[in-house]
């Protein structure tokens, strides 16, 4: 159909022309509302984001040289966090002479993990990247727990 009569058939109906396929030969159009499809799929995309969780990477610094009593107080900390679903970030910031002696910081990071390993799970092991040394822990599904 040539192009004038389609845009005197929308005028007509009060509609709009809308290209579907611009590349196609001849191009496709249809006749729709516009400001109501517009609005349509505003709609759908606010509903699809209601309905997404949003993933939140909470962090936790230790130190090397932590007593038990305050590693089970940052631990009580990390499995709140765990239970909400969110992923927690562990870290220890290795200061002056520390750093002749990282590997005692990574067994800091293994009794922490031993600590809260039935609600989360480590996601990456210990990592030393110059004065840091991280892990990360994502939660287990409720369903999957002991």
């Amino acid at each position: 159909m040539p192009t004038r009569e389609a845009l005197a058939i929308a005028e007509e109906k009060e509609l709009d022309l809308v290209k579907i396929s611009p590349n196609a030969n001849p191009p496709v159009c249809k006749l729709i509302n516009y400001g109501k499809y517009m609005f349509e799929l505003a709609k759908k995309e606010k509903e699809s984001k209601k309905n997404q969780k949003v993933l939140e990477i909470k962090e936790i610094w230790l130190s090397m040289t932590i007593d038990v009593g305050d590693l089970n107080v940052k631990a009580k900390q990390c499995r709140k966090f765990l239970e909400a679903g969110n992923k927690v970030k562990v870290s220890i910031r290795m200061r002056g002479r520390q750093m002749a002696h990282a590997n005692l910081s990574v067994d800091v990071m293994n009794r922490f993990f031993e600590i809260v390993k039935d609600v989360g799970v480590m996601e990456k092991k210990p990592l030393t990247e110059g004065r840091n040394v991280w892990m990360m822990l994502a939660s287990i599904p409720q369903d999957k727990r002991n």
